[in-house]
């Protein structure tokens, strides 16, 4: 006998045919002969309806409300789910966040998981019951409800799977596995059978919208099993784990994301410590940057430019604004017209000419490069927004069919 996590999706969970489904596939698992703890996210688009039903009243309402509200969505989903396997005849408990014993710090809408109190679960376990945890959400220090952030349920899931020691922990979504790009944007994207934990992380943060990438960095931190399948089909899915068997193929996947916005600071002095009053002071504001580049400096001035995700540009621009005249800069900008494309893969590394191919690729499909990051995994480039889908399908035919 094993135990088995098993998370769903708010499109699995939309309406009571896909719950029905959903409880089949729990207790199908069940009746194998497994333990199941069940993590569900809220139904279909309620997390979206909820976040415009709070702008109705109060367009700039607390963090700390608005994780009151949003996590009402899984609350629905699990009772939901829960009755509808109670009427299937098999023994279910549901279990919000806080009862399931998600204990988390106290930063509101984005919170990170503390630790997992699980006597409770392992009480309703030993009963033998059919175990549904509402992802997404726990309980900080002052008793106060908490979320992690969009696509926070797959961490809910990770999180468990690891504090428990599962077997396995499965991921289901509305597509059938990990492919090598989004397979409604580039119609020949194959599906993997496995991909390593530092692929898969490359790839979710980088814009894929399979897993939630911090459910990923657990997973590898805690070395949990983990497979990515389809809730609408029963057959394998992907397989995530530390290695693979097969020989690595040079790229894994090519990720495309739009929810960038490049940020450039024009004309500061060509002095020590600029770069360091700049994001020190974006740092404190909580604000993650990734892709950076400095220019040479030329005339005693140097340009900086760099990516933030578009939530945090004009937050990025005010710290900016109010920092200007010390930095001594001729003028800071702001650009989200623009996409961040990028190709992962471990077989990069023993490989030559990865960025070369990459290049000409992009040149071959008249696409300009404004800004490239590069590590020992992935290379990611900065282009224009328009050429972003354009971009992505020359890209992933210059590897993936190849290979």
């Amino acid at each position: 006998m094993g135990l088995i996590v098993q998370k769903f999706g708010g499109t699995s969970v939309k309406d009571a045919e896909r719950i029905f489904n959903v409880a089949r596939i729990v207790t199908d698992t069940y009746a194998q002969g497994n333990n199941v703890v069940v993590v569900v996210s809220a139904q279909g688009d309620t997390t979206d309806d909820l976040i415009e039903k709070a702008k109705e009243i109060n367009p700039n309402a607390s963090e700390r409300e608005m994780d009151v509200l949003l996590s009402t969505g899984e609350q629905i989903s699990i009772s939901l789910l829960a009755m509808a396997i109670d009427k299937l005849g098999f023994p279910v408990k549901s279990l919000t966040g806080w009862q399931a014993g998600f204990l988390t710090d106290s930063s509101h809408t984005r919170a990170r998981i503390r630790r997992i109190n699980k006597e409770r679960l392992e009480n309703e376990l030993s009963k033998r019951n059919i175990v549904i945890v509402a992802g997404f959400q726990g309980i900080n220090c002052y008793d106060d409800i908490t979320t992690l952030g969009r696509g926070g349920s797959d961490t809910s899931a990770v999180a468990l799977a690891a504090a428990l020691h599962a077997d396995n922990c499965q991921i289901y979504t509305d597509v059938d596995g990990v492919y090598t790009a989004d397979p409604r944007l580039v119609p020949n994207a194959k599906k993997l059978d496995e991909i390593t934990y530092d692929e898969m992380l490359e790839l979710a943060t980088l814009g894929a919208n399979v897993l939630h990438n911090r459910s990923v960095e657990m997973g590898k931190k805690y070395s949990v099993p983990m497979e990515v399948l389809s809730s609408l089909e029963r057959k394998p899915g992907t397989q995530i784990k530390e290695v693979i068997k097969v020989e690595k193929m040079l790229i894994k996947g090519v990720a495309r994301d739009n929810d960038v916005a490049r940020v450039s600071i024009v004309g500061v002095p060509d002095t020590p410590g600029i770069a360091f009053k700049v994001f020190s002071q974006l740092a404190a504001k909580k604000i993650n940057v990734d892709i950076i580049l400095q220019s040479i400096g030329r005339d005693g001035t140097k340009d900086i430019s760099f990516t933030v995700s578009r939530s945090h540009k004009d937050l990025a621009m005010e710290v900016l604004g109010d920092i200007k005249e010390n930095l001594n800069a001729h003028d800071v900008v702001c650009d989200d017209n623009i996409s961040k494309v990028s190709v992962v893969g471990a077989g990069m590394q023993t490989n030559p000419g990865v960025a070369s191919k990459m290049f000409e690729a992009l040149a071959d499909a008249g696409v300009n490069i404004q800004m490239i990051s590069t590590s020992e995994i992935k290379i990611s480039v900065l282009i224009d927004l328009k050429d972003s889908e354009k971009a992505l399908n020359a890209i992933h035919d210059a590897f993936i069919n190849e290979d």
